[in-house]
């Protein structure tokens, strides 16, 4: 459909008539997320009349969660191989305007920060130390303490933007530079807490990311289980996939509303989850 017929529907979105409305929201619904920037578009000559400008914002919403749910859908089905197509989706819940190819481009910058600095004749440990130097001490990221449960912890160019974030998406940065360099390290779902694990052979030790890349034993975390009071159990201990990354991801912004006050995000939210069930 044409940009001035969407543009006549959009002014019977005012009608007097119920039905009528309807019937029009009904129709571009039906047209999907394609007609998003005809409405974009209208909706900045719109500003004398407020009560279309909800309308079309209501609309836009709609079609950019049902086209988040279909890329999430999608990243599922197709092994959810790549965590940062995952945490890019994540974003543009938040961030619509936000592309995959700039974050791409904003983690390869910091891939390039710290491969320079790496020697591969390193004991592991030692060449997480350089990544912790690089990432903490020169390029200033750390712990959000003051804003732990903020929405924006779970956006990764929010994270990349600000350099703070929360436990797991800090760890998501860490992790696919360590990758990327080679290191064979993997995010292990703690209860309250993400950490990564480097995992190789018969070499295992655990990385707090929030806590600067603190090098930590599978003593440590049988001790934070206990504390707990928790039942060990083997997931406490391993790498976890990339969907289940992703659906924390998703589960820690619901949270994150609901610590604002804020529930109407919660069903969608909810929504998005279980299209990765």
């Amino acid at each position: 459909m044409e940009g001035p017929a969407i543009k006549a529907m959009i002014q019977l979105l005012d009608d007097s008539d119920t039905e009528v409305v309807q019937m029009v929201e009904a129709q571009m619904r039906s047209l999907g997320y394609s007609i998003i920037p005809v409405l974009e578009a209208e909706w900045e000559h719109l500003s004398f009349n407020p009560y279309l400008q909800t309308k079309i914002e209501d609309l836009i919403h709609e079609f950019q969660l049902d086209l988040m749910k279909n890329r999430l859908t999608l990243w599922k089905e197709g092994g959810g191989m790549d965590l940062l197509e995952g945490m890019w989706i994540i974003s543009t819940y938040r961030y619509p305007e936000f592309t995959y190819a700039e974050l791409q481009a904003s983690m390869e910058q910091l891939y390039f920060e710290v491969w320079p600095q790496m020697r591969d004749d390193l004991h592991p440990i030692d060449q997480l130390k350089i990544l912790n130097s690089v990432m903490f001490d020169q390029l200033k990221f750390g712990a959000n303490t003051k804003n732990f449960h903020a929405a924006n912890n779970s956006f990764i160019n929010v994270v990349l933007d600000s350099k703070k974030g929360n436990p797991i998406s800090l760890c998501v940065v860490y992790m696919w530079i360590s990758q990327k360099l080679g290191m064979p390290v993997y995010g292990v779902n703690l209860p309250n807490l993400f950490v990564l694990t480097y995992k190789k052979d018969e070499l295992q030790f655990y990385i707090n990311v929030f806590n600067k890349g603190l090098i930590f034993n599978k003593t440590d975390i049988d001790n934070y289980i206990a504390q707990l009071n928790l039942e060990q159990n083997e997931i406490y201990y391993q790498p976890c996939s990339n969907l289940e990354i992703v659906r924390r991801v998703l589960r820690n912004l619901i949270l994150a509303y609901e610590k604002a006050g804020d529930d109407s995000y919660k069903d969608e939210l909810t929504t998005l989850i279980a299209s990765l069930d």
